[in-house]
């Protein structure tokens, strides 16, 4: 099963705002995704599992994937983990 260690880079780790955007991106992938730290690995497609793991910032995380799209959905994932996802706040909407 292919797999990618990634540093988390948001500066509140898995929680919030980062963790929404993270589970969204999981659960669009056409292959089902895992997320753990240490010995824990959960369905990175549910928010509340994603929270449990109490991701903070410069934590690794293990992304696992298995299917013909394994390794594109991973490499996806990481990079979206890599980035600091609190620093790109949306702007408000002008009417």
């Amino acid at each position: 099963m292919p797999e990618r260690i990634v540093t988390v880079a948001s500066r509140t780790g898995l929680h919030a705002r980062p963790a929404k955007l993270f589970v969204q991106a999981a659960a669009r992938q056409p292959v089902p995704v895992k997320i753990g730290v240490g010995d824990r690995e959960v369905d990175a497609r549910s928010m509340l599992a994603v929270l449990s793991l109490g991701v903070t910032h410069g934590t690794d995380v293990t992304l696992r994937a298995e299917g013909e799209q394994a390794d594109a959905v991973l490499d996806e994932l990481a990079t979206l983990l890599a980035t600091d996802l609190d620093s790109d706040q949306e702007q408000p909407v002008d009417a």
